[in-house]
């Protein structure tokens, strides 16, 4: 476990949201490597922050760790052999961590994680989980290991979500979720039966859509949201875990190479490369353009937890109209 380090004290909570969302990367090396460092801390601070002052808004009632259940522990991944456990967010360079975490319970010298197959690390037998623990294990794990999760703007991790799983052909999610998208907000009345004649035939969801699926308040009443568009405090429950590492997918080179070297493991393993995030905010613009302000704003209150306690700004290019 790596040991607490002192936090910037002199920060008010407006200073914080400022130099987590302005900190500029074009300094020297060393000033770099310290200004990584500050900013981490001032993620940690700004977490803790928000969880102090509105604490059963963000576990939604829920006061400790003996309120959760088994399934709302399941992305918590453990590797007891370097005492880690990581909380991983599908759309947030999850399965590159994944990869990360089955090569480092392989033995030494690790091999490349690109050397292993994205879709075997997301089989979930591949890797421990930390609810196949028994609760008193689970407690001490989550009490002595150090903890890490990655996060995302959310508006650009929906649009991930979008892009990957109704863009692509994916006969899972057209199956379970494109079809009644289209029936019930895309005016099909009866949508392809398969996902290779909705291809063939140009078929799928628009991204609006897609928002008006999240906006329904009958989505959530006949199932929790998929993991997907889960939003990322109730997958991880940063204000019921004390997470020792706060990653974001903007930076993620620079805090992957932060983590591995707090963790002792720079020489050892190398974290993947990434391609440059293709949804730039002129993008966002783009993709939201077909969205009316109203729902907008219906979407940002649905994902505001999200924003609040991560960092990332209002969006108000996009809500103020």
């Amino acid at each position: 476990m790596a040991p607490c380090r002192g936090f910037l004290q002199f920060f008010a909570f407006l200073g914080s949201m400022f130099l987590i969302m302005m900190f500029r990367w074009d300094t020297l090396p060393e000033m770099r490597a310290e200004g990584i460092h500050q900013l981490q801390e001032l993620r940690k601070k700004l977490l803790r922050e928000m969880c102090d002052g509105d604490r059963d808004a963000f576990t939604e009632g829920k006061h400790s760790l003996d309120d959760l259940s088994d399934k709302e522990l399941e992305n918590l991944i453990v590797d007891d052999k370097h005492c880690i456990i990581y909380c991983y967010i599908p759309k947030v360079a999850c399965t590159n961590w994944k990869r990360v975490m089955f090569v480092l319970n392989q033995t030494e010298p690790y091999p490349d994680p690109m050397s292993t197959s994205g879709d075997l690390v997301h089989e979930y037998s591949t890797l421990t989980h930390l609810n196949s623990f028994p609760r008193a294990e689970i407690k001490a794990k989550l009490k002595h290991y150090t903890k890490f999760l990655f996060v995302r703007d959310p508006f650009t991790r929906l649009i991930s979500a979008y892009r990957d799983k109704f863009q692509r052909r994916n006969e899972y999610f057209y199956l379970n979720f494109a079809r009644d998208i289209l029936r019930l907000y895309g005016n099909l009345t009866n949508p392809p039966q398969t996902v290779d004649k909705a291809f063939a035939s140009g078929v799928h969801p628009s991204f609006y859509n897609f928002i008006l699926y999240l906006l329904d308040p009958q989505t959530e009443k006949k199932q929790p949201f998929e993991p997907h568009w889960r939003q990322m405090y109730r997958q991880c429950h940063p204000c019921l875990i004390q997470y020792d590492f706060v990653g974001h997918q903007e930076t993620l080179q620079q805090d992957a190479g932060q983590l591995l070297k707090m963790l002792k493991l720079e020489d050892d393993i190398k974290f993947p490369p990434s391609y440059e995030n293709m949804t730039s905010p002129a993008s966002v613009l783009d993709w939201f353009s077909t969205v009316p302000l109203e729902d907008r704003r219906k979407l940002y209150e649905l994902y505001e937890r999200d924003f609040r306690l991560f960092g990332y700004r209002r969006p108000g290019e996009l809500l103020d109209g």
